[in-house]
């Protein structure tokens, strides 16, 4: 298990681009899913959809290095990120289980820059998240609302069961302008209507994505693939659709 050296004083950020950053909060969202908040001193803020690698720096000096996603749009020096724990995980479970409230990593970043919302499009979108896929989605949402956008935008979250669907209370408090359909792959709520399985053509039926809408497709790989050959299917242009996956 890698674990950060001691913490110290806020410093300039350190070569090669490197910050500190001190976890300020962990929050639960699943069994294994946590929304982690860092104070970051001179973060230049980011975009919705972009993400950040974080550095472990153990005692004898061995590094780890992982990338997460912003989960909330820029907010002065605070990070707000989303950490799956991985089983067997190197870095992933002692961030979100054991890395203690006021310890310091390193943090660099924002990364990335064709996964974005920038708010220069506010024409309708089509958000579809795998599991944790969900995270840099919710940035771009959360974006949306503070800009007070109204365009139609549609939200398709597969997620095995209802267990493991993330920031499950502000999604069912949506503001008019989201549409929220939650497919699941394992198993379902009482009284779902629609059966379980990945997602299908049928899945895109009826929803207020017309193809002119921007995509943007995020989680494992085998997801992010089929879920964009489904859309290519439905007559959403290719330049259109943005993907980012993880696994």
């Amino acid at each position: 298990m890698v674990r950060p050296a001691a913490t110290s004083a806020a410093r300039p950020a350190p070569s090669g681009g490197w910050r500190p950053a001190r976890l300020e909060q962990r929050e639960n969202q699943t069994a294994t899913g946590r929304t982690l908040r860092f104070h970051v001193p001179g973060w230049p803020g980011h975009l919705p959809g972009q993400h950040v690698d974080v550095r472990l720096t153990a005692d004898d000096g061995y590094q780890a290095v992982r990338s997460y996603s912003l989960a909330a749009p820029a907010d002065g020096e605070t990070v707000e990120l989303g950490v799956q724990s991985t089983p067997g995980g190197e870095v992933s479970p002692y961030l979100a289980e054991v890395l203690p409230v006021g310890s310091q990593v390193e943090m660099k970043g924002p990364l990335g820059g064709w996964f974005v919302w920038d708010g220069t499009f506010d024409g309708p979108l089509l958000l579809a998240g795998g599991g944790s896929g969900v995270v840099p989605l919710m940035a771009i949402l959360r974006a949306r609302r503070q800009v007070r956008s109204d365009a139609p935008c549609t939200l398709l979250y597969s997620v095995r069961t209802q267990g493991e669907l993330w920031y499950a209370d502000e999604l069912a408090a949506a503001p008019p302008f989201l549409s929220v359909r939650v497919l699941h792959t394992r198993q379902a709520p009482p009284g779902s209507a629609r059966p379980v399985g990945r997602i299908a053509a049928a899945d895109l039926d009826g929803l207020s994505a017309p193809s002119g809408s921007r995509c943007y497709v995020c989680g494992p790989t085998g997801f992010v693939e089929h879920t964009s050959d489904l859309l290519l299917a439905a007559g959403h242009p290719a330049d259109l659709i943005r993907t980012e996956r993880y696994g």
